[in-house]
C-alpha cells in the first residue's frame, strides 16, 4: 500500500508541501506509529519541513547536530537506525509529541534513516512510537526498501521548484529548493501571505528595479532584502547601510566616499558604500532618515548611475541596484517637507508592504518555536516548549513590536523559568503567567477592556477577530487623548505613520 502511494505520487503534480505531507502520513499510516518527521538539513541543522504527530510549534525548530546524538547518528550511516527502548542518547523530541506534549518520553522504540539527494545527504526520516516493540529488525529493513521512493520524491519536488524558479528568472542555473521555510532557511512561515510576499519578491528580484520595503518596526525587513538580493542575478555581496544611525555630518561620506583633504580628519582617500556595492545591491534601512541634503545625492545617483566624492570635481559612475526600506509613511514626510518627492517616486517604483506578525496566523507558533530552540540550547536545557494556554495567548495578541517582540518575549520567559527554580533537566513548560503580554492592555490613564470573543465569534478568520482587539484598543486611546492622532500614537508606541495607516485598514479614519 505504501510503495502504491508513493509510486503514485511521483507521477502526479503536487504542491511541494502537499507532497512532503502525504510523505509522513503514509509512512505513519505503514508502520503505525505515533509520530513521523522529514528534516532537510541545512549546514549543521535539521530543519523540519513536514511532521504528524508532533506539536505545530515543532515545524519551526531548527536541530542543530552537535546538540542531538541521535540525529547524528542517523546522519552517521545509510542504513536505517533503530534506538532500541532505554536508549540513553537524549530524544529531540521530549516535551513535543502530540499526545505527550510537555512531558518527558516513556520509554518508546525510534527509527530513522538518513536520505540522500545524488549522492548527497539532505535530511533524515525519523518514526518515533510510543509501544516498545513496535519496530523490529523486519521492519527496519523494510524501510530502507523504501527509501528509494521517498527520496524519489523529494528529488522530483526539488526538480519542480528548480523548473519554477527558472520560469521566474530565465538564465539563472542557481534555483534554490523551497522545501523548507518558504524557499529561504532564515524566512520562516508558511501562512498564505507569507508565502504569496516570497513569490512576488522572488518574480521582482530578476529585475534591476528599485524596491522600496514597507513595514512596522520589527517585521525583519533586512531579511525580505536578503531575500530579493540572494534571488537576483547579481552574485555579490549585498551591501547595507542603516541610514538611522548615520550621523548627519558624516552621511555624504559614508555612501558616496571622499577624497583626502576633502575634511579635517579625511587623511586619505575613501570609497563609500556606492562603490563598494558597485555591481551588487545597496540596501538602504530606514531610508526615512536620510538628509535632505543627501538625499539629492541619492537621486542622482538612481537617476544616472553617478555619483561623486565629497572633495572630488569629477562624477564616477556605479551599477547599483538599490533596495530601500522604511517604517515610516513616506508620503506623509513628502508632505511635511522631510523627505523629497522625486526622489520617494524613484525609490517606490515598485513598494511591497511587509505583514505584520498578527496577520501571518500559525506563523506565530512556527516562529515561537525556532526561538525556544534557540533559547533551549542557549540555556542547556532538555527541553523548552509552550503550554496550550500560552500558545492561545500568544496566537491572541496583537503583536505590536512584531517579530523581534516575540523573539524578547520567549527569551524573557525562558530565562524567568530557570531564575525560579526549574531544572535543567526536566522539560520547561512555559505557561502565559511567564509571557509579558496580557489580554487586557494597561497604559498609563488608560485601563482598556478588551472585547470577550463568544465561541460563535471563534469561527470568524482569525484576522478579523485580531482586527476587533485592535480596534477597540485604538478608539479607547484616541477617546483618552482628546481625539489627538498624535498623541493616540506615543500613548500606544507606535510610530504615528503605522498608527495612521492600521487606523485607515480597520476603518476608523478615512
Amino acid at each position: 500500500m505504501m510503495e502504491e502511494v508513493l509510486l503514485a505520487d511521483l507521477v502526479t503534480a503536487l504542491p511541494p508541501a502537499v507532497r512532503m505531507q502525504r510523505i509522513v502520513h503514509v509512512v505513519r499510516k505503514h508502520f503505525g506509529c505515533d509520530a513521523v518527521a522529514v528534516l532537510h538539513l541545512q549546514e549543521d541543522c535539521l530543519i523540519p519541513v513536514a511532521t504528524e504527530g508532533l506539536v505545530h510549534e515543532a515545524l519551526g525548530r531548527r536541530f542543530r547536530i552537535a546538540l542531538h546524538p541521535r540525529f547524528a547518528a542517523i546522519l552517521g550511516q545509510r542504513e536505517p537506525v533503530r534506538f532500541m527502548p532505554g536508549s540513553e542518547l537524549a530524544d529531540p523530541y521530549d516535551g513535543l509529541l502530540e499526545t505527550q506534549a510537555g512531558v518527558p518520553l516513556p520509554v518508546h522504540d525510534c527509527m530513522g534513516v538518513s536520505l540522500h539527494i545524488e549522492g548527497v545527504p539532505w535530511g533524515v526520516l525519523t518514526l518515533d512510537a510510543l509501544a516498545t516493540n513496535t519496530f523490529n529488525e523486519g521492519m527496519r529493513g523494510d524501510l530502507g526498501r523504501h527509501i528509494i521512493l521517498i527520496e524519489a520524491a523529494i528529488r522530483m519536488t526539488r526538480l519542480e521548484d528548480e523548473v519554477r524558479s527558472l520560469r521566474i528568472n530565465p538564465g539563472s542555473v542557481d534555483a534554490i529548493s523551497s522545501l523548507g521555510q518558504g524557499g529561504d532557511e532564515s524566512i520562516l512561515g508558511r501562512s498564505a501571505e507569507l508565502q504569496s510576499l516570497l513569490h512576488e519578491l522572488k518574480v521582482v528580484a530578476g529585475s534591476d528595479l528599485p524596491v522600496l520595503l514597507l513595514g512596522e518596526t520589527g517585521v525583519g525587513k533586512e531579511l525580505f532584502a536578503r531575500y530579493l538580493h540572494r534571488h537576483s542575478e547579481r552574485d555579490k555581496a549585498l551591501v547595507q547601510v542603516n541610514c538611522a544611525a548615520l550621523p548627519e555630518s558624516l552621511a555624504e561620506s559614508e555612501l558616496f566616499g571622499h577624497v583626502k583633504g576633502a575634511f579635517s580628519g579625511a587623511t586619505t582617500d575613501r570609497p563609500g558604500r556606492f562603490e563598494a556595492a558597485d555591481g551588487s545591491t545597496l540596501f538602504l534601512d530606514e531610508v526615512g532618515e536620510l538628509p535632505l541634503a543627501v538625499q539629492a545625492k541619492l537621486l542622482r545617483a538612481l537617476q544616472n548611475g553617478e555619483i561623486q566624492r565629497l572633495g572630488e570635481d569629477h562624477p564616477r559612475h556605479v551599477n547599483v541596484r538599490i533596495i530601500a526600506a522604511t517604517n515610516r509613511d513616506l508620503l506623509q514626510s513628502v508632505r511635511e517637507g522631510a523627505f523629497r518627492a522625486d526622489l520617494y517616486h524613484r525609490l517606490s517604483v515598485y513598494p511591497v508592504p511587509i505583514p505584520p506578525l498578527r496577520e501571518r496566523g500559525q506563523d506565530i507558533l512556527l516562529l515561537a518555536g525556532h526561538f525556544l530552540e534557540l533559547n533551549r540550547a542557549r540555556l542547556g536545557l532538555r527541553s523548552l516548549r509552550l503550554s496550550m494556554d500560552a500558545e492561545t495567548l500568544l496566537l491572541r495578541y496583537p503583536w505590536p513590536g512584531n517579530i523581534r517582540e516575540l523573539e524578547h518575549v520567549i527569551s524573557r520567559a525562558a530565562i524567568k523559568a530557570v531564575s525560579r527554580g526549574a531544572s535543567r533537566k526536566d522539560i520547561v513548560t512555559l505557561e502565559p503567567s511567564l509571557l509579558d503580554v496580557e489580554t487586557q492592555v494597561n497604559m498609563p490613564g488608560l485601563h482598556v477592556e478588551l472585547p470577550v470573543i463568544t465561541p460563535a465569534d471563534a469561527a470568524l478568520p482569525f484576522q478579523t477577530i485580531v482586527a476587533i482587539y485592535e480596534r477597540q484598543v485604538i478608539s479607547t486611546a484616541l477617546v483618552a487623548e482628546g481625539g489627538s492622532w498624535a498623541a493616540t500614537a506615543r500613548r500606544l508606541s507606535l510610530d504615528p505613520s503605522n498608527l495612521h495607516k492600521l487606523a485607515k485598514r480597520l476603518g476608523l479614519k478615512e
